[in-house]
């Protein structure tokens, strides 16, 4: 009683339980937190790729620090890292495999769930075709698992009908450099950031989503930041210059810059001619998008627009980032490909301090692009490509026939393939399209059709509670192997602790599973036993390739913090950046392909009944579906819950403020109970909501709309109702209005010629 007066009156400090003591490592540390030993590892969240230590005290994970000798993060960590210790002894673990029986997940052996889940496999594929099952994986494996996942997939289970959640926000970049370049990989280093001139940020809020890269552009005292964006977010606040864009404007902004540099003469000639391929042909299709009708398109004035286009020639340096609010449109990979020909133009590519350059989402969404058998070959080998078919084959002893010769299903596809009941089972890996993909209602009434939904997660999450069968996984920090950044880094992954329950490592999980099928494991996976046995293939499978991974070895990957690939004998510590004068492009002619793409009005429209625009993203202090962090009290306290910024006058005509409660609606669905903040941040009719939460699921309201050429959903323009309890009706848009917008698009859409690509879709499908 007497202590509980003494914490109530504040009289007790906690002595005992806040005292420090030193760590060898670290210094001064919590008594509490004070592991046995620190353990090297690489953060599991984001794909920026920062170097840490695992904290280990009587076999538990307790502590997670910065590592100060890697030159991505150089010690510093988000709140996420800093607190990732604690998501692996999360009350929301699947500790052991489950088994629905009578409606209910209960728990079962490995052999019983592994015999369930083969034996409906081999009776689908029997019945329906070995297409009828279908794969959806993640960014979120280590490369050692993502190799052995693909090759169970479309080798042993011989189904190419298979993608992963990295479509839901790598797969335009991807494209977007394959048509252009010849290849994936992004071109450029972090380091380059500290090197430029003018660093151009384009649908990139870096200082939410990849707030260590803010590290680097902070350390260029000379640099010029200008950011590009319809929202004011965290990251325009460190910028030079804010420019804001209409929503889905960017394509026709960088074709009117690159027009501007062609009618000025500030191109490039020597770079343009020796380099690359389709000048003429974008020189004449750039007619069309003169400076004035770009700003009517863009909302940006002629002079800014000459101004940016200035900034890409006078600037020795120009480097391009973007992320999700690029990548995530139905012209997703044409824009990529226009801010590319704007850096082929000017030559601000494979130099120092230049390039154009994505920054990957998942911890490990360039090793699955790399390895996973999703958009090609493993080592960026075309599909249909016979030499590089047989090459594979020769590599990994197995017989050429069994190779896949063309991309199946992209995940949208899968999705729409499971409606049509061409495709009976599915099976998931760590990930929960439950809250992530578009169209929520649509996708529930499609997986209810499944025969058999399989769910391989380390989390109880929302995909993983409608499942027929769990696969009961480890998770980061139980498990060793690598992940590949944002500029193409290969970091080592230790384990740290052992899996808790009756969980097993992804690795683990496929090469057990795999013996189910006769002959599989004995073809596939020979005297496998550890992720070292893949990575080693891996290495054999990449040499020679733009990802060369062949010089790389665990060991050389502890000591130099992480290698950036290609690493061979002829690159022994990596590669800073592609395409430098040394390194052709990866076309056929070795030269970069200039290409033509036109932009279009928004998928979805405004109208009367839905006047706003509804943007998506993330928020810094969680992390996806929160399937990992929702259990993490300091991230819940920061971020408990979706709100929705409103504009002061969308607020003032709906007669909200901060901290009320709104719902908002589509043609699609209605969500309730969304907390309201006023900000200056969305421009009007115009709003922001997170998408990390199931309570507040946003993603009931967005639109099945998705790049042609990489199938990749346009999460970020939504046309939607906001509604108050003061105006229930919601905001309402005058006739003269958008009748007036609307003839404003027809001009617009018909002063451009068409493109072929959009106009056949399917016919312009780029397998890869």
């Amino acid at each position: 009683m007497i202590a509980k007066i003494k914490d109530f009156l504040g009289f007790d400090i906690k002595e005992a339980k806040y005292k420090l003591s030193h760590d060898p490592m670290f210094g001064m540390i919590s008594d509490a937190n004070k592991p046995d030993k620190w353990v090297f590892s690489t953060c599991g969240y984001c794909g920026v790729g920062c170097g840490l230590y695992i904290g280990v005290k009587d076999g538990k994970a307790v502590s997670t620090k910065g590592n100060p000798a890697h030159g991505v993060n150089m010690g510093t960590l988000c709140p996420k890292g800093l607190s990732e210790h604690q998501m692996i002894n999360s009350k929301d673990r699947i500790i052991t495999p489950l088994i629905k029986k009578d409606g209910k997940l209960e728990a079962a052996s490995w052999d019983e769930t592994f015999t369930k889940v083969s034996s409906e496999f081999k009776r689908i594929a029997k019945t329906h075709g070995e297409k009828a099952v279908a794969v959806i994986g993640t960014g979120q494996l280590l490369t050692e698992e993502f190799y052995t996942l693909g090759k169970f997939v479309q080798l042993g289970l011989k189904t190419n009908n298979f993608d992963g959640n990295t479509t839901l926000c790598m797969a335009s970049a991807v494209m977007g450099y394959k048509q252009s370049l010849g290849s994936d990989g992004p071109v450029s280093s972090y380091e380059d950031f500290q090197h430029a001139d003018t660093i151009f940020l384009i649908g990139a809020n870096i200082a939410d989503n990849h707030p260590i890269i803010t590290l680097h552009i902070n350390k260029n005292p000379n640099k010029k930041v200008i950011v590009i964006d319809p929202r004011a977010s965290k990251t325009s606040q460190m910028a030079d210059v804010f420019v804001p864009i209409k929503p889905r404007t960017d394509l026709a902004l960088y074709n009117g810059l690159a027009y501007i540099v062609m009618e000025q003469g500030w191109e490039d000639e020597g770079y343009i001619k020796a380099n690359t391929n389709g000048y003429k042909e974008l020189k004449k299709h750039l007619q069309d998008y003169p400076p004035q009708e770009v700003a009517n398109i863009t909302g940006i004035d002629v002079k800014t627009l000459y101004e940016l286009a200035r900034e890409f020639v006078s600037s020795d340096a120009v480097i391009s980032a973007w992320t999700m609010g690029v990548n995530q449109s139905f012209m997703g990979t044409d824009t990529v490909s226009a801010i590319i020909n704007l850096h082929l133009l000017t030559g601000h590519i494979g130099r120092e301090g230049t390039g154009p350059f994505s920054i990957t989402g998942q911890c490990n969404a360039m090793g699955t692009r790399e390895t996973g058998f999703t958009s090609s070959l493993p080592g960026y080998r075309g599909f249909g490509d016979e030499q590089a078919l047989k090459e594979y084959a020769s590599i990994v002893n197995v017989p050429e026939e069994i190779v896949p010769t063309s991309r199946g299903y992209k995940y949208a596809e899968i999705i729409d393939a499971i409606d049509r009941g061409e495709i009976k089972a599915l099976w998931i890996t760590a990930t929960n399209p439950l809250v992530s993909f578009v169209n929520q209602e649509k996708l529930r009434k499609t997986l209810a059709k499944l025969d058999l939904l399989v769910v391989q997660d380390a989390f109880f999450g929302d995909t993983a509670q409608i499942a027929d069968v769990v696969f009961a996984a480890a998770t980061w920090g139980e498990k060793e192997g690598v992940y590949t950044n944002s500029e193409r880094r290969c970091n080592r992954v230790n384990k740290a602790v052992e899996p808790q329950g009756d969980s097993k490592s992804d690795f683990d999980i496929i090469l057990e599973f795999s013996k189910y099928f006769e002959g599989v494991n004995e073809m596939l996976f020979p005297s496998w036993t550890k992720p070292g046995d893949a990575f080693d293939e891996w290495k054999k499978v990449s040499k020679g390739q733009l990802c060369d991974y062949s010089g790389i070895d665990y060991e050389l990957l502890e000591s130099e913090n992480g290698v950036q690939w290609p690493c061979n004998e002829a690159n022994p510590k990596g590669t800073k950046r592609l395409y430098s004068p040394d390194m052709a492009f990866r076309t056929k002619d070795k030269k970069a392909n200039l290409i033509c793409a036109d932009w279009f009005p928004m998928a979805e429209s405004q109208t009367p009944e839905f006047p706003v625009i509804l943007n998506t993203g993330r928020t810094v202090e969680q992390w996806h579906t929160r399937t990992k962090t929702r259990s993490i009290d300091i991230l819940n306290d920061l971020a408990p819950e979706a709100w929705v910024d409103v504009n002061p006058k969308d607020a003032q005509k709906l007669k909200v403020k901060s901290g009320d409660r709104m719902a908002l609606s589509s043609v699609r669905g209605r969500i309730e109970d969304v907390i309201v903040r006023v900000t200056g941040s969305v421009r009007e009719g115009n709003v922001f909501v997170p998408f990390h939460f199931n309570e507040q699921l946003i993603n009931t309201l967005t639109n099945e709309s998705f790049c042609p050429k990489s199938g990749e959903p346009n999460f970020k323009q939504t046309a939607i109702q906001l509604h108050s309890s003061e105006v229930p009706e919601g905001l309402t848009i005058k006739e003269t209005e958008i009748s007036g917008e609307i003839e404003h698009l027809k001009t617009t859409y018909e002063g451009i010629k068409t493109s072929v690509a959009f106009k056949t879709k399917e016919k312009s499908r780029v397998d890869g």
